[in-house]
């Protein structure tokens, strides 16, 4: 059997399960987010084989010499088949990596999928380097990096410099993702400096802008009945914004936000305070997929719009979902990027 369809019919996710691509299903003697929440870095940096899922998820704004705007992605997910150790062939781990370049008139995408304990993929802490095949996440620290991925018709080759310090969502790192307490550990490092080149089918283009690298890991981060969100990472002059939407099947929405100051001062905000209304959709591979959205944050007198810099970013992948570049106008002025999963 093609080692490909082998690891696809093995994965957690492309099966049969509760909530989006199984995210709801019960922890099954996996380990759960505990309050108070307690980071131990940089061996935190690096994977916990006891949790179910876990990702380190890494997108950028970038902008060319002649102003041309870019998205950028690089991800890496981890999952267990169970909570079991293992060595070599034997181990648990499952991995897969998804790397994209968005421009205003084109979106590449190509995927990895590798077994643990082989060595094909994987993430140590200190020095951190996180890998599958020949993509790679490197550096002598979390704060500088560099970033490199390719697929048939695109490469990229990027450095990362920290310019501020790790921020942690919900209570300190604990993130609660529905009123039935599923959670998760979820930090970010907002603050990345990010300049290199992107390899495209009409020639190399040398870039610069801001990257935003998102760390979460938890067994059961859904509850049953939530069928997918929408994630906004926006970044203003003077502040930036994390804010989700769980979508659940009766039609409402379990929402969280984090306000994160220049300087990493964060102000967390619970279900209710943050909001996203679609306003128009897009075609999207025999998809209807909101590409236009009001977001507000009334604490912050903040009311803007976000729009996609090209509609049509979507993740061609096992698991298919929207990711792409956005712009931001209104109260607040910016760029960010936006995830979307669960639209059928």
């Amino acid at each position: 059997m093609n080692a490909r369809i082998l690891l696809l019919l093995l994965w957690p996710f492309a099966v049969s399960a509760q909530g989006f691509a199984g995210l709801g299903t019960g922890t099954d003697g996996f380990s759960t987010p505990q309050q108070p929440a307690i980071f131990d870095f940089p061996a935190d940096h690096g994977p916990h084989d006891d949790y179910r899922i876990e990702w380190w998820y890494l997108t950028a704004n970038l902008t060319a010499e002649d102003g041309t705007p870019y998205g950028l992605q690089w991800t890496l997910f981890r999952s267990a088949l169970t909570p079991d150790g293992g060595e070599g062939w034997s181990s648990p781990q499952l991995w897969m990596g998804h790397a994209a370049v968005t421009t205003p008139d084109a979106h590449f995408v190509t995927e990895r999928l590798a077994r643990g304990g082989i060595g094909q993929a994987g993430v140590t802490a200190d020095p951190f380097e996180a890998w599958i095949d020949d993509w790679q996440l490197v550096g002598d620290d979390f704060d500088t990096l560099r970033m490199t991925a390719s697929g048939p018709d695109f490469a990229y080759d990027m450095g990362l410099r920290a310019q501020g310090p790790l921020v942690f969502h919900g209570d300190a790192g604990y993130s609660v993702k529905s009123a039935q307490g599923q959670a998760s550990y979820y930090y970010s490092q907002p603050f990345y400096d990010i300049e290199g080149t992107l390899t495209l089918p009409d020639g190399d283009v040398v870039v610069s802008g801001q990257a935003w690298l998102d760390r979460e890991w938890s067994s059961q981060p859904l509850s049953d009945n939530q069928t997918g969100w929408d994630w906004f990472s926006l970044s203003f002059e003077d502040a930036k914004l994390m804010g989700f939407q769980l979508r659940q099947t009766d039609g409402t929405a379990y929402t969280s936000a984090t306000w994160i100051d220049a300087d990493g001062t964060t102000t967390p905000y619970t279900d209710g305070a943050f909001s996203a209304q679609p306003l128009s959709v897009s075609s999207v591979a025999g998809r209807e997929i909101p590409t236009l959205w009001r977001v507000l944050l009334p604490d912050r007198d903040l009311d803007v719009i976000v729009q996609a810099i090209n509609d049509q970013a979507w993740m061609d992948t096992s698991i298919p979902y929207w990711e792409g570049p956005v712009t931001v106008t209104g109260t607040h002025a910016g760029v960010g990027y936006l995830e979307m999963t669960g639209y059928e």
